[in-house]
């Protein structure tokens, strides 16, 4: 999961904020929405980013909100947005952590990443039915699903071919 320790509210010139944003941080009394619009973004993610499905956000060792990651998109600059949804009761991943300990603490780095398998473990895209945290293969299943899907063509030239085809026809 991806974590992000937001510091003190502030005001920000949405002029120059690649977002427009008036303002960033948490301060009490804020709504989920604006808690999410205000903190979305302008972030330095990793390539690990891509592989999380939720964000869950910090302030002062309590976290205060969670949302689900549909996509993380780039801004003018190197810094990435989260693109999603912030979840609320009766969601899983919000009841677990709401109002609960930051699941990482004491890190001068605002973002980080903890592993939990309640919510990160989901199968293997080549349908295996094996739990994996990251990415969509266990090592080595991309070529196993590929090789399969090959093979239910004929042979690699016969499924170039194919594949070129299909490619044709789309166009």
């Amino acid at each position: 999961m991806l974590h992000i320790t937001l510091g003190d509210w502030r005001e920000t010139d949405p002029v120059t904020d690649e977002l427009g944003r008036s303002y960033i941080g948490y301060k009490d009394g804020m709504t989920v929405d604006d808690m999410w619009e205000s903190n979305r973004g302008c972030w330095v993610l990793g390539e690990r980013a891509d592989s999380e499905r939720f964000v869950v956000f910090s302030h002062q060792g309590v976290v205060r909100m969670v949302a689900e990651i549909e996509s993380i998109d780039p801004t003018t600059s190197k810094r990435r947005v989260l693109a999603g949804r912030p979840l609320g009761p009766g969601d899983r991943a919000f009841d677990v952590y709401i109002d609960g300990p930051a699941p990482v603490q004491g890190n001068r780095n605002p973002i980080t990443y903890f592993d939990d398998l309640r919510f990160d473990r989901r199968e293997c895209a080549c349908g295996c039915g094996e739990r994996i945290t990251r990415g969509d293969w266990i090592p080595g299943h991309d070529q196993k699903a590929l090789h399969l899907r090959v093979a239910s063509i004929g042979t690699v030239k016969e499924f170039i071919e194919w594949f070129d085809q299909q490619d044709t026809a789309r166009v």
